[in-house]
């Protein structure tokens, strides 16, 4: 049996990272060719453990810094202005990518549209509550005013 370090996670193994025990033929044949892992040397099972300290490290400020911007975002309330009728309806709609435009200029925080969680386009002007997915699984609400340009 020879050891190898996966360089990504294979089904019947194991995740990215992880020492496992597997034949030599499979290791030559299979593994190596495919890049999908590595012979495990003393030098190269030290180097994946830095790397794993690496990756967690850096999981876990980015959940910090997301917990932060969560805090930021929901202190935050947007004005954005909109063509509309005397009704209070809007010729058009206020979109994802306009409330990520908003975000920007109010926060300068960068905001990928497709994590805003509207449900449908923002027809009518008023107050409306927007729901932001950040990094990690949390959530922000953000409170939305849209205004009659």
């Amino acid at each position: 049996m020879a050891q190898a370090i996966l360089l990504q996670s294979v089904e019947t193994l194991g995740e990215r990272g992880d020492v496992v025990d597997v034949s030599k033929g499979y290791l030559r044949n299979f593994l190596v060719p495919r890049k999908l892992a590595q012979a495990a040397t003393s030098a190269s099972i030290a180097e994946a453990k830095r790397r794993m300290e690496a990756a967690e490290r850096a999981e876990r400020e980015a959940t910090e810094r997301a917990g932060e911007n969560a805090a930021l975002l929901t202190k935050t309330v947007l004005t954005i202005p909109a063509q509309a009728g005397d009704d209070g309806r809007l010729f058009g709609s206020v979109t994802a990518a306009d409330v990520a435009d908003a975000i920007a200029a109010a926060r300068g925080l960068k905001v990928d549209r497709r994590k805003i969680e509207l449900g449908e386009p923002i027809k009518t002007t008023g107050t409306h509550m927007v729901t932001i997915e950040l990094p990690g699984g949390i959530t922000a609400d953000v409170k939305t005013i849209v205004t009659a340009a």
